[in-house]
């Protein structure tokens, strides 16, 4: 095993604040995602390393893109580093910083998607280059996924499971905004469309229609005392429904033919998504006096991996062990591309990256440089401790 700090050394601070510029500079605002441009940036960086990049086009100037650690045929244990390549918009309110600058102010780089999650797909991908540069050979396979689509349908995640191409992953680490701490569980999410149907008529003879709004408000007054099946989850607690947005109607003569509604529900391991839909179907349907639709508008599965599990308690020591990081296994609300990855790879897994999660989706989104250098020492000593040295 190597001097762990030794390698540290290898870290440039300059090229990765500048590297993490490069990404944040590439708009890829989702949609429409334009992935491709920052999986080209990062195939640019890296073309004089010795790590094999292989870049998947999607079609439409979306891509996800592999960078593996070379010479790694041993895959007995595979370590799956991953982020998404995608933001989302800049919104409506005005920044103090371009948003696509990359400006560093002191001990902050600014930009959309520095939090959520260029600054963690940076970090993975620097770690994995630093260690190259050191000389390191690991004794099994180091591998980042960037993919497309996560902030909207978790797209490139879910064609990676379709084409099998992390199908040996031992393990996974997802590197969205935790500030350096590991989550070992998050909520999936479930969202719905969900739609009433009734008879138009003359507002001043409602008895001759059937009023779509009115059978909504029946289903709202059902659905807000709806009881999940569920266990607690020991960090997550329990699931959630909110009720997103609603609207009915063309005008105010009119008996409305149409509502349409949207949930949004949160789930914790243990949930049955299937039979979640299966109880909203029913309580529209004791309401309706015409016809309903519901739409499946999002489906991602919760995620837990046990506290005590190898792999967790490893991470934990990593960090204490190399950096003195005091770290406690915990939950957060937010879904990742975990959601599509571990239902068909069953591997224990956690989140850690140096974004703050309260930042992302915020106007003025930044990312400290000491924790996103601090993310790059990790992911380089949690590859050396889980995989080990040739």
């Amino acid at each position: 095993m190597p001097v762990i700090q030794s390698i540290f050394e290898k870290i440039d601070v300059k090229e990765s604040v500048h590297f993490l510029q490069s990404l944040i500079q590439a708009n890829s605002v989702n949609p429409e995602g334009n992935e491709k441009r920052v999986a080209e940036v990062i195939q640019s960086y890296l073309k004089s390393s010795n790590l094999e990049i292989e870049l998947d086009d999607l079609g439409n100037n979306r891509a996800n893109i592999f960078v593996s650690y070379a010479d790694t045929r041993n895959d007995d244990k595979y370590l799956v580093y991953s982020g998404h390549l995608d933001t989302v918009p800049t919104g409506m309110v005005e920044w103090e910083h371009d948003p696509f600058s990359g400006k560093v102010i002191g001990n902050k780089i600014y930009g959309r998607g520095t939090t959520d999650m260029k600054s963690g797909v940076a970090a993975m991908i620097l770690a994995m280059n630093f260690l190259e540069r050191a000389g390191v050979k690991l004794n099994g396979k180091l591998q980042f996924v960037g993919t497309a689509g996560e902030e909207v349908d978790g797209f490139g995640a879910k064609t990676v499971v379709q084409k099998g191409q992390i199908d040996k992953a031992t393990a996974l680490v997802v590197s969205e905004p935790s500030e350096n701490q590991i989550f070992t569980a998050h909520k999936g999410c479930l969202w719905l469309e969900v739609i009433t149907y009734g008879k138009t008529a003359h507002g001043s003879m409602p008895d001759q229609g059937i009023n779509a709004i009115l059978t909504m408000n029946e289903f709202i007054n059902r659905i807000q005392h709806y009881e999940f099946d569920y266990t607690p989850h020991p960090i997550l607690g329990h699931p959630t429904l909110n009720i997103g947005t609603i609207e009915g109607g063309v005008k105010t003569n009119v008996v409305p033919d149409q509502c349409k509604l949207t949930l949004d529900i949160r789930t914790v391991p243990g949930q049955d998504t299937d039979v979640i839909l299966k109880d909203i179907e029913y309580i529209i349907k004791k309401v309706s006096e015409g016809s309903y639709k519901i739409n499946v508008i999002n489906k991602m599965e919760s995620v837990g991996t046990d506290d005590n599990h190898d792999f967790v308690q490893l991470a934990v020591r990593t960090g204490k062990k190399h950096l003195d990081l005091g770290l406690k296994p915990t939950g957060v609300n937010y879904y990742t591309d975990a959601s599509v990855y571990c239902p068909h790879l069953q591997v224990p897994t956690f989140i850690f990256g140096p974004g703050i999660a309260s930042l992302a989706h915020q106007p003025n989104e930044y990312v400290e440089i000491d924790k996103f250098v601090e993310s790059i020492r990790y992911f380089m000593a949690l590859a050396i401790e889980y995989l080990g040295e040739k």
